[in-house]
């Protein structure tokens, strides 16, 4: 059972101005060293040294050295949810004053984050959404508030698209610890994309393709021509899912499923069926995903 000394260690180590920075700036699945995240801390390079090894003996933080260089990353996707949850949370109270209503402000300013970024592992952004609100829609993905399901169906397609989802079944398996597919609420949209093991093997198989590139200094990522012919293609993209709208997006409550624009689920395929690829692969009912995902 969870200690309270453990849990207020685990939040101290997290609330440290100079550690939150480090933190964030690792939420897009990379590795970096302690100079460049020193860099991005506005620190010195030695009180990085010791800021990133209270954050690896507390569990927050993994090492990997190779040759002279050792890299940082966050140490798992319960990291990086825990992150997730912190800044939904933050994000609901940044700027309010005791006494005074304040209007929200939904989602990054900057159009390429809105557009297409990645949420620690897997993608995020309007593109993203739209691409689980046709997979929700064709019946091939199912998302509630208790976790997600990977139908025949969506087994089929993403095998088609060359997603390795062998792989994602031993990264989401009972003993690794982590759920296989899950809904994960967008910080920009306001709506579920697709995260868990499913998500990160899509995110990863868009990159391998050549569909997607990353930016510099960044989260965002850039769709290439190809990735804008393939995406668009295979999952029937609306125009509007390649450019976010000016404005702050609304959309339903953290932990509702999503739905295709119709409003309806879609045509459901029964688990099993004959030519959907394979079996239903289930979550079970794992936590719901934390609201709200990305930094600001």
């Amino acid at each position: 059972m969870l200690s309270t000394a453990a849990f207020a260690g685990t939040a101290a180590l997290a609330g440290d101005p100079a550690r939150a920075s480090m933190l964030l700036a690792l939420m897009d699945g990379r590795a970096l060293t302690a100079t460049e995240l020193a860099g991005i801390a506005g620190i010195a390079p030695q009180t990085a040294s010791g800021h990133l090894l209270r954050l690896a003996e507390g569990g927050l933080l993994a090492v990997e050295r190779q040759g002279r260089h050792r890299y940082h990353r966050l140490a798992s996707p319960a990291v990086a949810a825990m992150l997730e949850g912190i800044m939904a949370a933050s994000a609901g109270l940044d700027g309010q004053a005791p006494g005074r209503a304040v209007a929200a402000r939904i989602g990054p300013r900057d159009r390429a984050l809105r557009r297409a970024r990645t949420c620690y592992d897997h993608l995020a952004g309007r593109l993203a959404v739209a691409m689980t609100d046709r997979m929700v829609a064709r019946g091939q993905v199912e998302l509630s508030a208790d976790g997600g399901a990977l139908t025949g169906a969506g087994d089929a397609f993403l095998r088609g698209l060359g997603v390795d989802l062998d792989s994602a079944t031993r990264r989401g398996g009972a003993r690794s610890g982590r759920v296989f597919c899950r809904p994960c609420l967008d910080w920009s949209e306001r709506r579920p994309h697709l995260a868990g093991a499913v998500g990160a093997a899509l995110c990863r198989a868009c990159f391998a393709h050549g569909w997607l590139r990353r930016l510099d200094g960044t989260r965002a990522v850039a769709v290439t021509p190809a990735g804008r012919l393939a995406l668009g293609n295979a999952f029937d993209l609306p125009a509007e899912a390649w450019e976010p709208a000016a404005g702050a997006g609304d959309g339903p409550a953290p932990g509702r499923a999503a739905h295709g624009p119709n409003g309806r689920r879609g045509t459901r395929a029964a688990p099993g069926d004959p030519g959907t690829g394979g079996p239903d692969r289930r979550a079970g009912r794992p936590s719901p995903c934390p609201a709200g995902s990305e930094t600001r």
